[in-house]
């Protein structure tokens, strides 16, 4: 399964909205520097899906992401 992320970095709070069946929203404490984001949005959608395979497929470097799941 794939879904698509928006990730929003220097949030005061973190939080995971989700917008429609495979799109969501993640916002983050940590800044979107030396792949700090990055881990920290896969840790926040493993707790959603725990014994699941996750990685980003898509969109290293950019606030939209696509994540593998499964």
């Amino acid at each position: 399964m794939y879904i698509k992320l928006k990730v929003i970095t220097d949030s005061k709070i973190e939080k995971l909205e989700k917008v429609s069946e495979d799109s969501w929203h993640i916002w983050v404490k940590v800044p979107a520097e030396n792949n700090v984001a990055n881990t920290r949005v896969l840790e926040i959608i493993r707790k959603e899906y725990p014994n699941q395979s996750i990685r980003i497929v898509s969109g290293h470097h950019s606030p939209s992401k696509i994540v593998s799941i499964g």
